[in-house]
């Protein structure tokens, strides 16, 4: 382990820890391909880039990433002219959002000063790493990991938290929570999915500032919630949500019923789903995550008597009441509707076309492609088209000229 320094009233003070690359688990092989493309190429114009947050968190407890952060000295507008799937999004604070295949981001931020006034809610200064790691929310989301020398940077003796097994808050506590509520859900989401302890002072003010929760956007709640069903352990979350009334600002009606033997056999089932798609691949369905978890509180009274209109109405207004004030997309509703509605034995009409949408990853109102046109737009005949003689390419091959060597990424063979 190396130690740097920085003279500070004529003496020297630790500035960071650097951990080698014998000296902890991380690995390359672990790290997006496209994400370890984009650091060399800030490295290489003589910026400072790494892989931070909750990628660096996984990858030491020997869990797959869902998303790669990259934290950089550069400026919004100097990623955006090195890259050329980049797009610079945010007002507070502006960040970049790299774009490729299959609708994977990979975000890009510039090291944020913290000697702004955090209660004022001034955030918009840049500054340097040793600032940027002192304004992460939780010391084991602070680490800082260079692919290109396989080094670790602790600026928040973080590397000593995950041998004790603890969650520390590294934004003072009395306005961490009042200046952003949703920590609070964050807290409690990294104590069940690392099984690490909350500290003392952080369990305390979570209980005191638990009412902050009123006041965020039902958007951003919905976003949480939806990263919570999406997680594998949303049942010890709800339950520890709810042990520190959190969860009736989320999910109120859930909040009443999840001691109930059935709610918590349908979480526990919802999580086996979500755990075995991650498993085997396979691209989370948020319909049937809501049908597994919803289920057991659907009841229709003489459902022998309605139509079937009347019974997906019903069961649709009935998940509508369960999740409020969440507001996911209707489409998915409806879906979820459908499915319980089948498992109950009751017929329902084909899927509308927001429905079939979702069913094919894709929103509705977009293109289903030109595999669905009619058949006789299909049969129609063409025109030939004239074209120039090109060598055959294999489906998903790049072609490179005479000489050039072969990559390992769309993002690379576009540079060349």
């Amino acid at each position: 382990m190396f130690t740097r320094y920085k003279t500070e009233g004529g003496r020297e003070v630790v500035v960071a820890r650097i951990y080698s690359s014998g000296e902890h688990t991380v690995r390359n092989s672990q790290i997006d391909k496209d994400a370890l493309w984009a650091i060399r190429k800030i490295q290489g114009q003589g910026g400072e880039a790494y892989i931070v947050g909750g990628a660096v968190r996984d990858m030491l407890l020997g869990r797959k990433p869902k998303d790669f952060d990259i934290a950089t000295s550069l400026s919004p507008r100097q990623v955006q002219k090195l890259f050329w799937n980049a797009r610079i999004i945010g007002r507070r604070f502006r960040i970049v959002h790299l774009y490729f295949n299959h609708d994977k981001i990979i975000e890009v931020t510039t090291f944020r000063s913290d000697e702004e006034n955090f209660e004022e809610g001034n955030n918009n200064i840049y500054g340097t790493i040793e600032q940027d790691a002192r304004r992460r929310d939780f010391s084991i989301n602070s680490l800082y990991y260079n692919p290109q020398n396989g080094q670790l940077l602790d600026f928040n003796n973080a590397m000593e938290d995950f041998k004790r097994k603890k969650i520390r808050s590294l934004i003072p506590l009395s306005y961490s929570f009042s200046e952003d509520p949703v920590r609070m859900i964050r807290a409690i989401k990294y104590h069940v999915t690392t099984g690490f302890s909350l500290k003392f002072d952080v369990r305390w003010a979570i209980k005191k500032n638990s009412s902050n929760l009123s006041h965020v956007s039902t958007s951003r709640l919905t976003e949480e919630v939806g990263k919570i069903l999406s997680s594998g352990y949303a049942k010890g979350i709800f339950t520890e949500m709810n042990n520190y009334k959190l969860l009736p600002y989320l999910l109120p009606c859930l909040s009443v019923y999840i001691d109930y033997p059935e709610i918590q056999s349908a979480l526990s089932n919802m999580d086996e789903y979500v755990q075995m798609a991650k498993k085997e691949g396979d691209v989370l369905d948020r319909a049937v995550i809501f049908s597994r978890l919803l289920k057991p509180l659907i009841v229709l009274e003489h459902p022998e008597a309605m139509s079937q209109d009347e019974r997906l109405k019903e069961v649709f207004r009935e998940i509508k009441v369960f999740i409020s004030p969440m507001t996911p997309p209707n489409y998915e509703i409806e879906k979820s509707a459908e499915i319980i509605l089948e498992e109950m034995g009751f017929k329902v009409k084909s899927r509308s076309k927001a429905a079939a949408a979702s069913i094919q990853g894709r929103k509705p109102g977009k293109s289903m492609g030109r595999k669905n046109a009619a058949p006789e737009e299909l049969s129609k005949p063409k025109k030939p088209r004239k074209s120039k003689k090109r060598k055959k390419i294999q489906p998903g091959a790049v072609e490179y000229p005479e000489g050039m060597e072969s990559v390992s990424t769309l993002a690379e063979s576009h540079d060349l």
